[in-house]
């Protein structure tokens, strides 16, 4: 039977429930109506769980309990008196049942002893689709049928958060090894290495976008990041001076080409001996600051490669393992294959630290502070993952943290831990340059932390693009909105067909890297880069040639989408919103969205449906070993097959538009019924791209940078068919001023049944803000109006 251990009758508020079944103790916890926590332990078992990603605290909630049901205005959870089950319900309608009890098997040897592996199975309806989880690379978005041991690598990552296609979410609050299965006839189930207790939040959201907001509730909004980070970044693996990667921003603006930001990749300090050790150590970098100083005269921003590791000759390797805040496993570069010469005075391994300690990340930080005093706008933390080779048992069962745990129990939670570190330091050292960190690996809630994933060292294939779709929507349903790609993919060399680095002028990898470029357009962080061979966009030809102008005319579009983009971002940190949707978001109704791979939402109004197929070359096949990207060989060598390419030919390409709305081609402002699949006419140069009718779409002017032109005379693209509503957001750029709220909106609305465009009053202030502007409005049928606006209300018909 069910034993009451707390409140046995009616109403409460904001207090957790316990129950007892099956030997098991069940805490039920209303965070708010619609989110319940649920916690389950063997009865008798005392442990102590410290927390690293709710940061949520309960509401008070009203509550009400009879027998074994507690139940808010939204939401009820019953608990089987035989079994412990648990089983979620709303409006009278099931939402998710767990199977049976949950399993504990007691861990008996090593420093986990005494806690459990835990499992727990749940039921789901026979033709319900399920999605998010990690940034699993099999080209998917529904996670039915599928078996994965989720542990952080270089092409896949994992938060442990899923939702269905019914409108509920779960969040596996635990950080070990999972194992996730899903059989139709076992049922789903989530089955760590370590843990003390099953312990879960289930949210009930109604829709994608509804669970994505409950996420973040729990585990922390996205702050935004600075504008000038949405346009476009040159990188490669890697610039190896400083007057190499000074030159790279004066050739781009000799060109006219947009450019916003320089990375400067790895080895900068010199020899593995010196790994990370976050500093400019070689003649090569003779005055850093200087170069950085460089980088930002000529109107362009600087981000530097750091690690989670560091060299036997660094102040940190000797500061961390002083205190015994070093892991003793191999990571990247390994031991033995990279040191030269070899020295007997030094180990000849570099060490991954134990980010999960206060005190490391404090060291961490207070060595990267000499790169931050010299004027570094950004972060990329590669290998957060981090890499982890040849891994032995043993090695999980270091000491890791403050409070006892094991790399084995904390093992999937090392990239929020690091990233944490770095963006709560650098908040506390000024709140002047808004956090922006790129990083290789992610685990729930690090969107908190100023940070966007980027999906490893994928090969460049067709392949791959067409898996990065499914991978970017699936982390964006986990409730962290930032993610992008190595444009063109990271490893070309099976394209070096002519000699080494000349994959830019084999069409086959031209057209890859155009098609990559068009998908990148939509991604949050718009960013090149890449191994093998260089990708600055002289390499690929010269203004007039049709792959150069293609380019060109991609960074140019990206550009004048930056108001849309930044309006976005800020419906993204104060709105629960996302920049990549699944079409699912907002047509779930429509059953053909629920697997499409290949078109997206791009914020609420724009659906991208990149080429992610060749069309003028032949495709090459590429293949690369899937968890760390590292070990791949071309088996193909089919690059006379494409020797002579007629860019300039029309193509042709399908795309399904979802029921549910009326849709616009970007391009020719042509009308189409939604509900069916069309066929475009393309070029090398142009992406399909359509506009939901009852959109209004801010446009910038070209510009070579962020910053360049104000924002005084902005188009608005009103796409008729719906009433329409839109809040274009300014803000100082590059502070924090605007979590005071210093910062300005205007929204702007269409009136469809009168065709009136109203720009309304502009709410807010910051400095510099502009007093006086102008709106070119701009219909589909190329009407035209201008007007002018002075933050008071103004309506025009058209």
């Amino acid at each position: 039977m069910v034993a009451l251990l707390s409140f046995a009758a009616t109403a409460m508020y904001g207090r957790p429930v316990e129950l007892q079944a099956a030997g098991q103790r069940v805490t039920v916890e209303f965070f708010t109506p619609t989110i319940v926590h649920i916690v389950k332990a063997p009865v008798g078992h005392d442990y102590a769980k410290e927390g690293l990603v709710v940061i949520a605290t309960p509401d008070e909630v009203s509550v009400r309990q009879q027998a074994n049901t507690v139940s808010s205005d939204a939401l009820s959870v019953s608990v089987d008196a035989r079994t412990g089950a648990v089983t979620f319900r709303a409006k009278g309608r099931t939402l998710l049942r767990e199977k049976a009890a949950s399993a504990f098997e007691p861990r008996t040897e090593g420093p986990d002893a005494g806690a459990f592996r835990v499992t727990q199975t749940f039921l789901l309806d026979k033709d319900e689709a399920i999605y998010g989880l990690g940034t699993i690379q099999n080209g998917k978005m529904n996670r039915r049928g599928e078996h994965k041991l989720m542990e952080q690598s270089n092409l896949e990552d994992f938060q442990n958060v899923l939702q269905s296609i019914k409108g509920w979410g779960l969040y596996w609050d635990n950080y070990s090894r999972t194992q996730f299965d899903d059989d139709a006839a076992a049922g789903m189930s989530f089955s760590s290495e370590v843990g003390h207790c099953v312990d879960y939040y289930f949210m009930y959201g109604g829709s994608a976008d509804g669970v994505i907001a409950q996420m973040r509730h729990l585990t922390g909004d996205v702050p935004m990041f600075p504008l000038w980070t949405y346009g476009y970044w040159q990188c490669k693996e890697r610039y190896k001076s400083a007057r190499e990667l000074l030159s790279v921003v004066d050739k781009y603006r000799q060109l006219h080409v947009p450019l916003d930001g320089i990375i400067q990749d790895w080895q900068y300090w010199g020899s593995n001996y010196l790994w990370n050790a976050m500093d400019f150590l070689t003649e090569d970098y003779a005055n850093g600051q200087q170069m950085i100083g460089q980088v930002h005269q000529k109107n362009a921003h600087f981000m530097i490669s750091i690690w989670a590791s560091f060299g036997p000759m660094t102040k940190a390797y000797r500061q961390l393992d002083e205190k015994g805040l070093l892991f003793d496993f191999d990571t990247w570069p390994q031991s033995g294959l990279t040191f030269w010469p070899p020295r007997r005075d030094y180990p000849s391994g570099v060490r991954v630290y134990d980010a999960f300690s206060q005190q490391a990340r404090d060291i961490y930080w207070q060595n990267l502070k000499t790169l931050f005093d010299k004027g570094t706008d950004a972060w990329w933390m590669d290998s957060t993952d981090p890499d982890f080779f040849d891994a032995k048992d043993s090695h999980y069962d270091h000491r890791a943290g403050d409070h006892g745990g094991t790399w084995r129990s904390l093992r999937n939670a090392f990239p929020l831990a690091t990233v944490r570190g770095v963006y709560e330091a650098q908040r506390k050292e000024s709140q002047q340059k808004r956090v922006f960190i790129m990083t290789r690996s992610a685990f729930a809630g690090q969107q908190h932390y100023g940070s966007g994933l980027w999906s490893g060292d994928v090969a460049s294939s067709w392949d791959m693009l067409r898996k990065q779709i499914p991978a970017g929507l699936s982390y964006s349903l986990t409730g962290c909105p930032n993610f992008n790609t190595d444009i063109g993919g990271f490893f070309c060399g099976s394209y070096n067909t002519r000699g080494a680095g000349s994959a830019p002028r084999n069409p086959q990898f031209q057209e890859l890297y155009v098609r990559w470029m068009q998908y990148a357009l939509f991604c949050p962080v718009f960013r090149s880069h890449g191994a093998d061979a260089p990708r600055e966009i002289w390499q690929f030809g010269q203004k007039d040639e049709p792959v150069y102008d293609a380019i060109e005319q991609t960074i140019r579009l990206r550009y004048r989408l930056i108001p849309y983009l930044y309006s976005t971002a800020w419906q993204v940190t104060s709105a629960g919103g996302s920049y990549l949707r699944p079409l699912f978001a907002d047509f779930a109704a429509d059953r053909r969205t629920w697997e499409m791979t290949d078109e997206f939402m791009f914020g609420q109004s724009i659906l991208a449906a990149p080429i992610v197929d060749p069309q003028y070359t032949q495709e090459k096949i590429v293949r690369e070993d899937a968890m760390t990207g590292w070990n791949r060989k071309n088996n193909d060598d089919s690059e006379s097959a494409s020797a002579s390419v007629d860019w300039t030919a029309t193509k042709t390409a399908t795309n399904y538009l979802p029921k549910g709305a009326d849709w616009y081609d970007f391009w020719t402002g042509r009308r189409l019924r939604g509900g069916q699949s069309v066929s475009l006419t393309t070029s090398l140069n142009r992406v399909p791209m359509f506009v939901r009718a009852g959109s209004i779409i801010p446009l910038a002017p070209e510009m070579e940078y962020v910053g360049q032109l104000s924002w005084d005379n902005l188009e608005l693209r009103v796409y008729p068919g719906a009433d329409a509503h839109a809040t274009l957001y300014e803000d100082e750029g590059d502070n924090y001023n605007y979590e005071q709220g210093v910062y300005a909106t205007i929204p702007i609305h269409w009136n469809d049944r009168t065709r009136t465009l109203t720009i309304g009053q502009q709410q807010g202030r910051y400095p510099g803000m502009l007093q006086q502007r102008r709106f070119t409005v701009v219909l589909p049928d190329a009407t035209t109006q201008v007007v002018d606006y002075s933050g008071q209300p103004v309506s025009v018909k058209l």
